[in-house]
C-alpha cells in the first residue's frame, strides 16, 4: 500500500506534457485536449439533433463550433489578461495574443494563462452573434449545446493536470500529488482532477439526466451556469490561488468571485425565464 501511495504521488513527475517533439516545437496534449473537448461536444450533440428531434442541421453545429473555438481562445486569453495578470499585460499588451516579448529585442515566450470565465464570455458574444445572424433562438440553441459542455471540459482539466498547472493547495492527504513545476515540492491537492470529476463529469450526468425535463428555453443554461460556478466555488478552497493575485479581499480567490457572479447569473436567467 505504501508503495501504491508513493507511486501516486509522484505521478505527475513521470508525465510529460508534450505528445511529440520537433526541434524547438512541442505538440502538448492539453492543445490536443481542446480538440478532444470540442469533439465530444460535437458528437453529444449530433446524437441530441438525431433522437430529440432538435430543427437545427450538422452543418450549423459545426459551423457554430468554429465561432465558438475562436471566442473561447480569444476570450480565455484576454480574460486571464484582464481578471489575473492585467498589471503585466497592460505593459505587454501584445502577448496577450503574441508569444514574443519585445522588451529586449524579440525573445519567443509562449502564451500562458487561460480563463474559463473569460472564455465562457468570449462564447457567449459569439453566440449571440451567430444566432442573429443565422436568425436562431439562442436560448433553444444554447440549450441544445450544454449538457454536452461538462464532459467535453473534463479534459481541459485532464490537459491542465498533465501540463502539471493549476495544482491544489497544500495537504498531509495520501491522495496528494508532487508537481514538477511547484518550486515548494510539497504535497497539494490534485485539484485538477477534482475539477475533472464534479465540474465535468458529475455535473455532465446532472445535465444529462434532465435535459428532456426541462419546461423552458434557457432551462438548461441557467442551470449549467449556476451548477458550473458553485462547484467550483467550492473547488477554489482547495486549488492554489494564482501566485500574482493571491486572495481576493482576503478570503476569496479571484475564481471564486466570478463564479459567484456566475451563480446569480444562472439564478437570474432562471427566475426569468421561469416567470416569462
Amino acid at each position: 500500500m505504501e508503495s501504491f501511495i508513493n507511486t501516486w504521488q509522484h505521478l505527475p513527475s513521470h508525465i510529460s506534457p508534450a505528445l511529440f517533439s520537433m526541434g524547438s516545437f512541442q505538440l502538448r496534449y492539453y492543445s490536443l485536449m481542446y480538440l478532444v473537448a470540442f469533439a465530444v461536444v460535437y458528437f453529444l450533440t449530433l446524437y441530441r439533433i438525431k433522437n430529440e428531434k432538435f430543427e437545427y442541421t450538422e452543418e450549423t453545429v459545426q459551423d457554430y463550433l468554429v465561432w465558438a473555438m475562436l471566442g473561447l481562445i480569444l476570450g480565455g486569453r484576454f480574460g486571464y489578461a484582464l481578471f489575473y495578470n492585467f498589471s503585466y499585460y497592460f505593459q505587454h499588451p501584445l502577448e496577450i495574443i503574441l508569444p514574443f516579448d519585445f522588451s529586449n529585442g524579440i525573445k519567443f515566450v509562449g502564451l500562458s494563462g487561460m480563463s474559463y470565465h473569460g472564455g465562457l464570455i468570449g462564447i457567449v458574444i459569439v453566440t449571440l452573434l451567430f444566432c442573429r445572424k443565422r436568425k436562431i433562438n439562442v436560448l433553444r440553441f444554447v440549450d441544445m449545446f450544454c449538457p454536452a459542455i461538462p464532459l467535453g471540459y473534463t479534459f481541459g482539466r485532464i490537459g491542465n493536470f498533465i501540463n502539471g498547472e493549476l495544482y491544489g493547495r497544500v495537504t498531509t492527504m495520501p491522495w496528494g500529488m508532487y508537481f514538477p513545476l511547484d518550486a515548494t515540492r510539497s504535497l497539494r491537492h490534485p485539484s485538477q482532477l477534482y475539477e475533472a470529476l464534479f465540474e465535468g463529469i458529475v455535473l455532465f450526468l446532472l445535465l444529462w439526466l434532465i435535459r428532456k425535463n426541462k419546461n423552458f428555453d434557457g432551462f438548461l443554461l441557467g442551470t449549467y451556469i449556476c451548477g458550473y460556478g458553485f462547484v467550483r466555488f467550492f473547488i477554489e478552497f482547495f486549488r492554489e490561488p494564482d501566485y500574482q493575485l493571491g486572495l481576493v479581499l482576503g478570503f476569496m480567490s479571484m475564481g471564486q468571485v466570478l463564479c459567484s457572479l456566475m451563480m446569480i447569473a444562472g439564478i437570474t436567467i432562471l427566475i426569468w425565464r421561469k416567470n416569462a
